[in-house]
């Protein structure tokens, strides 16, 4: 529909143009036509402050060159010299106020009539810096929509090219896997309410990505947010605070004490001879003793001892008796 109206306009005006009767008259009417649906064109990529930036300059301009024009023509001058002298500066001096105030339009505070939005940093809310590791996990971004994660989120920009190398990759699973960190963090940027930045900080002194990303925690004072097991490790021997997604993970999973009974399907024979193997719904690994013999059929268990580790939890359980 709103193709159908620019068409419509483009012919009134090239129609007005022709009632004129002058072939410039025709030509200025559909350049102006087409000025202005390039100018509606560009409202969709251009900021309100931006425009009124535009707006107030062209305006001071035009001010500016009425005011010249006024002295001029105080000057005696044959009447065309005069009217082509305002035309003349009525242009320039409005490029020229649009110019400066596009350039300056940071300068200029338009508060009362756009209001900025902008996300209050909360009393005691560290900077989270992501490893690619967690970006390319996805739970990061789950973790961020329901609020759990405050503060301002750097993605540094040496993790973007760590990620873009492996998007890239000849290999199937990593350029997939690449590809999915890609999609994680434009999910995290249209999150209205997070904070992320990209990082531009870098240290070429160190070669790996894992040491920048520790001396970029230490000099923003901030957190490390990883589910790497070896830099989570690293990280705290040099004194740099880690939030891992897997301990977030395992803390919220269920608490399941000895003596309780649950029912399992072991499907795999354990590392011990007669030891079965199952899976609860969140991946948690269930050893059951002498249920080597039962693969494949569901069985009533009762928990012996749980044994909980950075890398995720063991349940050890033995057969319900009859």
């Amino acid at each position: 529909m709103i193709w159908i109206i620019r068409v419509i306009f483009l012919f009134i005006c090239a129609g007005i143009g022709y009632l004129l009767r002058s072939n410039i008259g025709l030509l200025a009417f559909s350049l102006g036509a087409v000025a202005i649906l390039l100018l509606e064109f560009a409202s969709k990529r251009v900021s309100l402050k931006t425009f009124l930036a535009l707006g107030l300059g062209l305006i001071l301009g035009l001010i500016c060159a009425h005011l010249l024009a006024h002295f001029i023509t105080l000057i005696p001058s044959s009447y065309p010299i005069s009217r082509i002298i305002f035309i003349a500066l009525s242009l320039s001096l409005g490029y020229l106020g649009m110019v400066i105030a596009w350039r300056k339009r940071e300068e200029i505070g338009f508060a009362p009539l756009v209001p900025k939005r902008k996300i209050a940093p909360k009393v005691g809310a560290k900077t989270k810096i992501l490893d690619t590791s967690v970006i390319i996990d996805g739970r990061i971004a789950d973790i961020c929509q329901t609020k759990f994660v405050e503060g301002t989120i750097i993605i540094p920009r040496f993790v973007l090219r760590e990620l873009q190398s492996i998007a890239d990759s000849p290999d199937s699973l990593k350029r997939n896997r690449g590809r999915r960190g890609l999609d994680i963090l434009k999910a995290l940027q249209k999150q209205k309410d997070l904070d992320v930045k990209i990082g531009e900080e870098d240290f070429p002194a160190i070669r790996e990505v894992d040491g920048k990303l520790i001396q970029l925690t230490r000099v923003q004072d901030g957190l490390l947010v990883t589910n790497d097991f070896n830099l989570n490790k690293v990280a705290e021997l040099q004194g740099v605070e880690v939030l891992n997604i897997n301990e977030l993970a395992n803390a919220l999973r269920p608490v399941v004490l000895p003596g309780e009974v649950m029912s399992v399907r072991i499907i795999k024979e354990g590392k011990e001879p007669g030891q079965g193997v199952a899976y609860l719904d969140d991946g948690t690994m269930v050893v059951v003793d002498e249920g080597g013999d039962f693969m494949g059929k569901t069985m009533d268990v009762v928990v012996t001892s749980v044994l909980q580790t950075t890398a995720g939890r063991m349940i050890f359980t033995r057969l319900k008796e009859a």
